[in-house]
C-alpha cells in the first residue's frame, strides 16, 4: 500500500492511477485522513458498509429489548420527538 500526503494528491493526482489502495496522510499532524480505494472494489465496500450499518442499528435496538420499564408506545413517542 502506498502512502501519500494530501498535498501530493492535490499536485499529482495521477499517482492514484497506479495503486488499488492509497493511504492519505496529513504529514504536518501525522494523522491518517483516509484511504483511496479503486472503483473495482466499490461493491465490496458498499456491502461491508451496509452490513456495518445494519449491525449498529440492531445493537441499538437490542439495548431496548427486555426492559420492563419501557413499552413500545413510549419508544414510538420518543422517536417522533427526535
Amino acid at each position: 500500500m502506498k502512502t501519500l500526503s494530501i498535498s501530493q494528491v492535490q499536485r499529482e493526482l495521477h499517482h492514484l492511477d497506479n495503486f488499488d489502495i492509497v493511504e492519505i496522510v496529513d504529514k504536518k499532524r501525522d494523522i491518517v485522513k483516509g484511504y483511496f480505494v479503486d472503483i473495482k472494489y466499490k461493491a465490496v465496500i458498499e456491502a461491508l458498509a451496509s452490513k456495518e450499518k445494519k449491525q449498529s442499528l440492531s445493537n441499538f435496538a437490542g439495548m431496548w429489548e427486555g426492559r420492563d420499564d419501557i413499552d413500545q408506545q413510549t419508544l414510538r413517542e420518543k422517536a417522533w420527538r427526535k
